[in-house]
């Protein structure tokens, strides 16, 4: 992040995250950053995918996502799977 405009962006993000999360009933699980491969990763709660869409249109989260290239993965515990299998 040697670019002030994107430091500034990440600190924007990473400084309302939270806020803008809750905001939408969303739990932030955890955040982390592998500096070498420029690659970081946040696991979110998420109640559905509306509300995922939501906190995306964020002004300081698309200010954010203009600067990377994301993915999102919906995920279930092993447990969840376990009973939809029943």
């Amino acid at each position: 992040m040697h670019n002030e405009k994107v430091k500034k962006a990440f600190s924007d993000f990473t400084n309302k995250m939270g806020k803008l999360a809750k905001k939408h009933g969303i739990k932030v699980v955890g955040a982390w950053a592998s500096m070498p491969e420029h690659l970081i990763v946040v696991v979110y709660d998420v109640p559905n995918a509306e509300a995922m869409l939501k906190f995306s249109m964020e002004p300081e989260v698309m200010e954010w996502l203009s600067y990377q290239t994301t993915e999102n993965r919906p995920v279930k515990t092993i447990e969840e799977v376990m009973k939809l299998l029943k």
